[in-house]
């Protein structure tokens, strides 16, 4: 591969809402610029994880570079393929870290979304070149013009600079690619400085180590040479390097401004950190580059091995997950009802259960997993303050002087004709209203802090089914604020399940403490003795069910006679039932801790 000039070479991402079509268009890019064969061609190449296919949405961020003649001159195009989710938003960050354009994508029918603000303010921010872009023209219903108007009076984007394409039949992708040329600055950087490399992805290999993804911002990096992980202190010797075209293709060099992947023999997971620095061992090794702002976990479970002798596999798959994704985190812990498995730290709850389902496929572990909570933090009299990532660490109420709830704000932008019932969902969860602005003659944008666990749960599914689908939703943490929060511990039989517990409003604890034990009643299984299903603040007690006890009818061979036989009988049996109380033990199922996430949803 011959070493192309700086001044040709292009950075560049696609930021857009979830199913704008980002993935199709790097298709298409990929196709028109002949970097894959039509036998190669499948949709969404770029989404190369089963789950990514399997549900037609993009998890990790890719690189791809692409080699393209305009005017008699070659140039190489480096595109970072990037999520539209809200949960990975962190991905996105980092894509832009190594970019210096974006294309914005906006549907031609669906128009800005909540997602794009949320991603072009944070391009803005990043100072990159933006490439407005109306997809989808192909459509019969398609209001284009009306999208460009919203996108100039959202974001202040020129429309005169709006390319539109479709992504589906290949329209206008040339110009497009034209538009990247001239607008997008070639990246800066000296390729003879020391070499500074930002590593903004990696994943294992399990024969050749980890591999790791940078962009150069200065110097040269050579097969054969050794290269030093600022970070974690550590030399390598670097074995092969290349870029992906969309596989991985060695190349002997990657200079200022290049994307590509470093195979280095770095064996140990540990060695590698998302935002870390390559340089060069010795005196002449430069400043780390800034890197990424930490992740930050805002929803917690517990995951167990569903048979206890599975935990040291569980954790050798957690392990490699958490290599291959720095905004997950996990540890070790044990529940009495459960235990010994694993405390886990999400960005969101689709985050959550792309996890999940990732162990399940990738690493084939059975798995039971705990009701999700969020983060709270606690003031405590002794003046220390306390992260809390699950109910069981909350202090005795004694002890705390503020209990404090992370607050969002969130950009929800819908039809007019659903700001009423979008409105009343906002309330009832306790939102206080900032602004409503109208992005076009029908559509609103309106903008909400509301508390983390109101919006994390089902806050989308309901924004979705008031709106007939159209309504969009993003949000951003504001900070933690005092509120008047409460503990509810269930207890089974006068045990407490510590992995039931559930941090709740004060107003609410009493609906959700019985819709709680009500469920619990109806999952339970019935054993021989009655069982006591309560929900407690501390010392009291706000809700109670029963679940019956099997009964066999003792008296059924006793025709007629003296009554006391049969209450001499009964009296038997209720003290057989009371001795079985005493000594038996309630098995309770996982969909029983399942329920316990849509309960306190029931009257909304």
């Amino acid at each position: 591969m011959a070493r192309i000039d700086q001044k040709f070479i292009r950075n560049f991402c696609i930021i857009a809402h979830i199913d704008h079509g980002k993935s199709t268009l790097a298709d298409r890019m990929l196709e028109h610029t002949g970097t894959i064969t039509e036998r190669e061609m499948q949709d969404q190449v770029l989404d190369d994880m089963d789950l990514e296919r399997e549900r037609g949405i993009t998890i990790k961020a890719r690189a791809v570079a692409m080699k393209v003649e305009h005017e008699g001159q070659q140039y190489e195009l480096n595109l970072i393929d990037t999520p539209g989710h809200v949960d990975f938003q962190y991905e996105v960050s980092r894509s832009l870290s190594c970019c210096e354009g974006a294309l914005l994508l906006a549907d031609a029918f669906q128009g800005v979304e909540a997602q794009t603000v949320a991603t072009a303010y944070a391009a803005f921010d990043h100072e990159l070149e933006i490439i407005p872009v109306i997809n989808k023209m192909d459509l019969t219903y398609q209001r284009a013009d009306e999208v460009a108007e919203e996108m100039e009076h959202t974001l202040g984007i020129d429309v005169e600079k709006i390319v539109r394409v479709s992504a589906k039949s290949g329209l206008n992708i040339d110009l497009l690619i034209d538009s990247i040329i001239k607008n997008v600055p070639p990246p800066t950087g000296d390729r003879n400085e020391p070499l500074q490399a930002m590593v903004f992805d990696s994943h294992y290999d399990e024969f050749r180590g980890a591999i790791i993804y940078v962009r150069v911002m200065n110097g040269t990096v050579k097969k054969g040479q050794k290269i030093r992980l600022l970070r974690a202190g550590t030399n390598h010797e670097v074995q092969e390097l290349g870029q992906f075209t969309p596989k991985q293709t060695p190349c002997d060099s990657l200079v200022a401004g290049q994307v590509g992947y470093i195979i280095a023999n770095i064996k140990s997971l540990d060695q590698v950190n998302i935002g870390d620095t390559v340089s060069i061992p010795g005196d002449r090794t430069p400043e780390p580059l800034a890197g990424y702002q930490e992740p930050k976990r805002m929803v917690y479970c517990g995951l167990y091995p569903s048979d206890g002798q599975d935990f040291s596999e569980l954790r050798d798959a957690l392990n490699k997950l958490a290599i291959n994704d720095p905004s997950f985190e996990f540890e070790p812990e044990s529940s009495d009802a459960l235990g010994f498995g694993f405390r886990c730290g999400f960005l969101g709850l689709l985050h959550m259960e792309i996890i999940q389902q990732r162990l399940e496929q990738e690493s084939d572990v059975d798995l039971v997993q705990t009701a999700p909570n969020v983060t709270y933090e606690v003031l405590k009299k002794t003046g220390e303050i306390v992260e809390i990532h699950k109910p069981q660490d909350v202090p005795e109420a004694g002890d705390i002087e503020e209990f404090r709830q992370p607050i969002v704000r969130v950009n929800l932008i819908q039809p007019e004709q659903y700001l009423g019932p979008v409105i009343q969902l906002c309330q009832e969860r306790r939102g206080i209203q900032k602004n409503q602005e109208y992005l076009s003659s029908t559509r609103v944008m309106l903008t909400y802090d509301l508390p983390l666990a109101e919006v994390i749960y089902d806050m989308h599914d309901k924004l979705k089914s008031i709106t007939r689908g159209y309504g969009t939703m993003d949000y951003e943490l504001v900070g933690y604020f005092p509120e008047d929060l409460c503990r509810i511990d269930i207890l089974v039989n006068g045990n407490r399940v510590d992995a039931l517990s559930i941090i709740c409003n004060r107003g609410d604890a009493e609906k959700r403490g019985r819709a709680v034990v009500k469920t619990l009643r109806n999952e339970i299984s019935r054993h021989m003795f009655e069982v006591a299903v309560q929900a407690a603040i501390g010392t009291r007690v706000i809700a109670r069910e029963t679940v019956k006890a099997l009964r066999k009818n003792v008296t059924a061979k006793c025709y007629g006679g003296d009554i006391s036989r049969k209450r001499k009988l009964w009296q038997k049996q209720k003290e057989g039932k009371k001795r079985m109380k005493s000594i038996g033990s309630v098995d309770i199922p996982q969909k029983a801790f399942m329920a316990v996430l849509q309960t306190g949803d029931e009257k909304r």
